[in-house]
């Protein structure tokens, strides 16, 4: 896998991941919603933390700097 998020990307993927993280806890959201933040929240965790997104790769997007 190749790099292709930038700091700037996962800063913000781990901070909107806290921001479910609080809405869940705190229960702003439960039920089905909750679990969907949930799981999104630890997609945009686990993005960041290899630093990869499948879902860059057919938009030809690299937010990594060069």
């Amino acid at each position: 896998m190749k790099k292709n998020m930038g700091s700037i990307d996962k800063m913000l993927r781990i901070v909107i991941a806290l921001v479910f993280a609080g809405l869940i806890y705190f229960k702003v959201v439960e039920g089905t919603t909750a679990y969907v933040l949930g799981a999104l929240g630890g997609v945009f965790v686990l993005t960041s933390l290899v630093s990869f997104c499948p879902l860059y790769l057919p938009f030809g997007i690299n937010t990594c700097k060069k």
